[in-house]
């Protein structure tokens, strides 16, 4: 009996990793029926955000680290993941809301400076295809802090190199990119954002999603107005290609990082899950599996606009396997279950209503979980109709 394991962290409780060791002791717990044996094929998972260096690296990625510059230029050292000439970087361990200083927020100045650096240090380490997980990020700048890692200066009237910071480019007045790493000619970015957000306006990076950052509203105006002349400046130094990047789906990503990924690297958008799979290799590991289990902490409606659990249904369907979730908690009901592929759903607060001992103590109910799990195996198939345990 083979079992795929392949879910995403559970937010403020366990990593991905975790809840694959936690599931598989859960399983290993139950003896078998003679002659049956099991073999367990963990993989963690993630939609492209926080979590998808951790996937890369429990897929057969090598960790790296780099000193680089933190959101508000403090240096910080960020990991990111190397295998062959593929590098795996996750924006937040450079860029992000959690790596702030004291955690306080700073909208107006924070910058994804160190996200560029760490693009640098890919190319160093002789990688020509990166894929860049947006999300978590801590500023709303467009891209201007990569940029600038990786060579671009961005100067004011005076000549001088604007500081990071969002705010920062209503100053702009001229760009040099005659530093930009030439290495970036032969290299090949491929954006993981489930984001459909243009850069400006309404429905933009410092409108949408500035709040998250910190933004009072009066930010919220100075960055949307701040990112539409960076845009105006970018375009006259890059060409027509900057402006139309601009509106394009996926530009507001990660404070407006994806459109600088869209206009200057020539990035391919893609959902954030369906590159993690690719990488994992998950849709080959399927092949003669009896069942897949995936999961995250809550499965709810955001779950079902591409998360990772979704992500997996849909690959263990195409490969005639039946899947389980396990989450920390369901909204959803059983037809929305059905409709998302899982035969059998179980949460650990049908085990532990309290919700603070339900992610103190997830580790040990996922293993209780397995152990039901496997019990079930041990009896025969599951059952058609979806199930919430």
């Amino acid at each position: 009996m083979r079992v795929v394991i392949a879910p995403d962290k559970f937010k403020g409780s366990l990593t991905a990793p975790d809840v694959v060791a936690h599931l598989t002791a859960g399983l290993r717990a139950v003896s078998l029926p003679a002659g049956q044996t099991l073999e367990v094929d963990g993989i963690p998972v993630a939609d492209g955000g926080e979590g998808t260096l951790e996937a890369a690296v429990a897929t057969g990625f090598t960790r790296r680290s780099a000193t680089v510059s933190g959101p508000t230029g403090e240096p910080l050292t960020a990991d990111f993941a190397v295998r062959g000439g593929e590098a795996v970087i996750e924006m937040a361990t450079a860029s992000g809301l959690a790596v702030l200083p004291g955690g306080v927020k700073d909208a107006l100045r924070s910058s994804s400076r160190g996200t560029g650096e760490l693009i640098t240090a890919a190319l160093d380490a002789g990688c020509t295809r990166i894929i860049l997980g947006v999300g978590g990020s801590a500023g709303t700048d467009g891209g201007a802090g990569i940029l600038q890692g990786l060579g671009v200066r961005l100067l004011d009237a005076d000549g001088n190199d604007l500081e990071g910071g969002g705010a920062a480019l209503l100053r702009l007045a001229g760009i040099d990119s005659s530093a930009l790493d030439p290495r970036l000619r032969e290299a090949r970015f491929v954006l993981a954002s489930d984001v459909d957000n243009p850069l400006l306006g309404p429905d933009g990076a410092a409108a949408v999603f500035g709040p998250q950052k910190g933004a009072a509203a009066s930010d919220v105006q100075l960055l949307d107005a701040a990112l539409a002349h960076f845009v105006e400046v970018l375009a006259h130094h890059f060409g027509p290609r900057a402006a139309a990047a601009a509106q394009a789906p996926g530009a507001g990503a990660a404070g407006g990082v994806g459109f600088a990924a869209l206009a200057v690297l020539a990035a391919d958008r893609r959902p954030g899950i369906d590159v993690v799979l690719e990488f994992t290799g998950l849709a080959d590991r399927l092949a003669g599996a009896d069942l897949v289990i995936t999961g995250e902490g809550s499965l709810d409606e955001q779950s079902l606009l591409g998360k990772t659990p979704l992500g997996v249904a849909r690959a263990a369907a195409a490969a005639g396997v039946p899947a389980i979730a396990v989450c920390g908690r369901t909204t959803l009901h059983d037809d929305q279950l059905r409709a998302a592929g899982f035969r059998r759903t179980y949460a650990l607060t049908a085990l532990e209503a309290d919700t603070d001992k339900c992610m103190t103590g997830a580790g040990q109910l996922l293993e209780q979980v397995g152990a039901e799990i496997a019990g079930q195996l041990a009896r025969g198939p599951l059952p058609d109709p979806v199930e919430t345990r």
